[in-house]
C-alpha cells in the first residue's frame, strides 16, 4: 500500500518544490516505485524542476475531468525508470481541483506506486488543503526565519484539523525539512537556530537542508538535486533526510558541525 507524503509549508518560496523533487528522486533511487504531483494550479513548476516542461501533454486537471486517463499524464523520469510526475495545469482555475477528482486519482494512484509525493502551494487555500488530505504523514518544510516558522505552526494546525486522517481521529505524523540553514548566521543572530526552530513548532526533525548554489544550480539544470550532484552537501541531507522518512534511524547532519552528526535534539534521534 501507497504512503502519502505531502510537502507543505505556510510561506512561499522556502524550497518545497525542490523537497519535493528531491525526495522523490531518492526514493526512486532506492528502489521504490514513486510519483510527485504538483498540487499548485496555475503556477506549476515541478514539471520545470524534474526536467520535464516539455513533455506535458494532459495535467492533473485533464485527469480530474476525464480528458484523458491517469496513464496518459503521468510523465516517466528520463534517468529513473520507477520515478514519475503527474503536472499541474498551468491554464486552468484552482476551483477546477474539486475533492472528488483528488479523491479519485489518489485512489488509481495508491494502486500502483510504494510513495505518492504531493508538492503543496504554499498558503491555506484550497489546492493546499487538498494536497494534504489523503496525507499519511507532512514534511514541514521552513526557513529559519520568524515569519516561516509562524506560518509553519498554522500549517500545522491545518494537518491536525483538516485531513482524512482527523477526521477519523488519527494521528497525523509531521516533521520538519529545516531549508536554506547557514550555520555562521545562526551563531551571529542572522536567522533562528535549529533549536529555536524546534521549540517553536515542537515537531520531530527530519533533517537540515544547508544554504547552496548547489540547489540553485540543480534547479536551473531540470535536475533534483539528490541526482545532479549526489555528493553535494544539500544532496546528502536530503537523502539522510528519505531515510528517516522511510524509518531508518540515522543522526541528523549539522551543516558546518565538524563531529558530523547532531544528536542533542530531541534525545538525539531525528524522528
Amino acid at each position: 500500500m501507497a504512503k502519502v507524503i505531502v510537502v507543505t509549508s505556510g510561506k512561499g518560496g522556502v524550497g518545497k518544490t525542490t523537497t519535493t523533487a528531491a525526495i522523490g528522486a531518492a526514493l526512486a533511487q532506492r528502489g521504490e516505485r514513486t510519483v510527485v504531483i504538483d498540487f499548485d494550479v496555475g503556477l506549476r513548476n515541478l514539471d520545470l524542476v524534474m526536467g520535464a516542461e516539455r513533455r506535458v501533454v494532459y495535467d492533473f486537471i485533464n485527469v480530474i475531468q476525464g480528458d484523458a486517463k491517469l496513464p496518459q499524464a503521468l510523465i516517466r523520469d528520463k534517468r529513473l525508470d520507477n520515478l514519475f510526475l503527474l503536472a499541474a495545469s498551468q491554464t486552468r482555475d484552482k476551483d477546477a481541483l474539486t475533492t472528488e477528482g483528488v479523491d479519485d486519482v489518489m485512489e488509481q494512484l495508491k494502486r500502483y506506486f510504494d510513495w505518492i509525493v504531493c508538492d503543496s502551494p504554499a498558503g491555506i487555500e484550497r489546492g493546499a488543503t487538498l494536497a494534504m488530505r489523503h496525507a499519511d504523514a507532512a514534511v514541514v518544510v521552513t526557513n529559519p526565519e520568524v515569519s516561516s516558522v509562524r506560518d509553519s505552526d498554522r500549517i500545522i494546525g491545518l494537518l491536525d484539523a483538516k485531513t482524512q486522517k482527523a477526521e477519523r481521529g488519527e494521528r497525523m505524523e509531521k516533521h520538519l525539512l529545516l531549508t536554506r540553514y547557514d550555520v555562521n548566521r545562526a551563531e551571529r543572530g542572522d536567522m533562528l537556530k535549529v533549536d529555536d526552530v524546534l521549540e517553536i513548532l515542537s515537531i520531530p526533525l527530519l533533517g537540515v537542508i544547508p544554504e547552496s548554489t548547489d540547489v540553485l544550480r540543480a534547479s536551473n539544470l531540470g535536475t533534483p538535486v539528490t541526482l545532479a550532484d549526489p555528493r553535494s552537501a544539500p544532496a546528502m541531507a536530503y537523502s539522510e533526510a528519505v531515510r528517516r522518512l522511510a524509518g531508518e534511524d540515522v543522526p541528523v547532519t549539522m551543516p558546518g558541525d565538524k563531529r558530523g552528526i547532531f544528536d542533542k535534539l530531541f534525545g538525539r534521534r531525528a524522528a
